[in-house]
């Protein structure tokens, strides 16, 4: 049997229709890292999905499981934010509406964006699992 990988990237924006548009500079680097694990994967004969879907608070989800339970020593912080800065200058005027915006920490470090290193081992964590 086949495997499969499904990665959804949830994160904050005012508009649903249009997640990538709206979340441009946050998306492009986590859109590069997941494309080469699509591609890395799929040459092992791994079917990877890739989901992006509007949340009220950001995370990565590997085959429905946050990244900070499939790794050990990864912990969630979460603070409050204005939902126009997390996507930066792309949403326009100041829509002055909250977000819960998440940081990873791991081994005595705060991420606001995922180390590449995490997903990918969040990814391998995921697959093992099945």
């Amino acid at each position: 049997m086949k495997k499969e990988l499904v990665i959804e990237w949830r994160h904050v924006t005012r508009d649903a229709e249009n997640v990538f548009e709206t979340c441009k500079e946050t998306g492009m680097p986590l859109d590069a890292v997941l494309d080469e694990i699509r591609m890395l994967l799929e040459m092992e004969g791994v079917s990877v999905r890739i989901v992006e879907t509007a949340a009220e608070s950001d995370s990565l989800l590997f085959n429905g499981v946050p990244i900070e339970e499939l790794l050990e020593g990864v912990e969630v912080t979460a603070t409050s934010c204005s939902s126009c800065a997390t996507c930066g200058e792309d949403c326009g005027e100041d829509c002055g509406e909250e977000a819960d915006c998440r940081m990873l920490r791991y081994n005595g470090e705060a991420y606001e964006d995922i180390p590449p290193e995490l997903i990918g081992r969040a990814a391998a964590r995921a697959l093992e699992m099945e």
